[in-house]
C-alpha cells in the first residue's frame, strides 16, 4: 500500500492585477492627514481638529496661560486642550515660553504663521453671523468672543486707533487700524493705556453689529449703543447710518 506524501498547504496568492506596484508607492498614511495636493487640505491638516481654530482666537488676543485658555473655551477638556496646544506648537502656529520673574509662568502665543489665520477667522465670523439670530439657553458666552468681528466692522467706519467696548458679559478693547505690540488685535478688559473711543451696547446690538445688519450710528440713534470719545474715530462711528455689510 502506497503512502501518501502530504504536500504543505499554500496560501492563496494575492490577485497581482489588484496589487499596487512596489516601486514610487506611498508609505503609510499619516491618519491626521488628508493627504491631499491642496492647500484647503494642507490647511485642514494643521488647524483643521476640533478646538483649534477657537484656540487660536483666545490667542489672537496675545499671550495666555493654560488656566486662561481653558477658562475661556468652556466645554474643552484638560486632556484635549494640552494635545491641541502641542499640535499647534509642532506646526508652527503656536509657541510657549516662560514668562521672566516674578511672574515665573508659562505662556502660549502666536507665531507669524499663526497670526497669518486672523482673516479666515474673520470670514468664518462673518459666513456664521446669521447662525446667531437666536441665542440657545446651553450657550455661552464671553464678551471678547464679539471682539474680531466687530473689529472689522469698526475698521470699515475709516476710524483708527484703539476702541473699548462694554457689554454686559464684560469689556474688551480693540486696535483698528494698527496692531498692537507683539500682534495683538484685541485684548480682554479695559485698554491698559486708555481707548480713543469707549462703545457701549448689548450683546444682541453688538451681534447685529458684527454682522453688518446695524451701524453704529443708527445703533447710538436708537439709543440702543452709547459712544464716548473726541476726534476723528468717535466721530466717524456716530456719522454712520448704513450697516457696513451692505457696502
Amino acid at each position: 500500500m502506497s503512502r501518501l506524501r502530504r504536500m504543505p498547504r499554500q496560501s492563496p496568492q494575492p490577485d497581482r492585477a489588484a496589487a499596487p506596484a512596489r516601486t514610487g508607492q506611498p508609505g503609510p498614511l499619516n491618519r491626521r492627514s488628508y493627504a491631499h495636493y491642496c492647500g484647503a487640505a494642507r490647511a485642514l491638516d494643521a488647524v483643521g481638529d476640533r478646538w483649534s481654530l477657537l484656540i487660536v482666537r483666545e490667542l489672537l488676543a496675545g499671550p495666555r496661560r493654560y488656566t486662561d485658555l481653558h477658562a475661556d473655551l468652556p466645554g474643552v477638556s484638560t486632556d484635549v486642550l494640552a494635545s491641541r496646544l502641542k499640535d499647534l506648537e509642532r506646526e508652527g502656529i503656536a509657541t510657549r515660553r516662560r514668562l521672566p520673574p516674578p511672574a515665573s509662568a508659562a505662556v502660549y502665543e502666536l507665531t507669524g504663521r499663526g497670526r497669518g489665520l486672523l482673516p479666515v477667522l474673520e470670514a468664518l465670523y462673518a459666513w456664521g453671523a446669521a447662525d446667531l439670530a437666536e441665542r440657545r439657553p446651553t450657550d455661552a458666552v464671553r464678551a471678547h468672543w464679539f471682539a474680531l468681528p466687530l473689529r472689522r466692522r469698526l475698521a470699515e467706519s475709516g476710524g483708527t486707533g484703539v476702541a473699548e467696548v462694554h457689554l454686559d458679559e464684560g469689556v474688551f478693547h480693540l486696535y483698528i487700524g494698527e496692531p498692537a505690540v507683539s500682534g495683538r488685535v484685541y485684548g480682554d478688559g479695559a485698554a491698559p493705556d486708555g481707548p480713543d473711543v469707549r462703545l457701549w451696547l448689548d450683546a444682541g446690538t453688538c451681534a447685529a453689529v458684527a454682522a453688518g445688519e446695524l451701524a453704529v450710528g443708527d445703533a447710538v440713534r436708537e439709543g440702543r449703543a452709547r459712544v464716548e470719545g473726541e476726534g476723528a474715530f468717535a466721530e466717524a462711528l456716530c456719522s454712520g447710518n448704513e450697516p457696513a455689510g451692505s457696502r
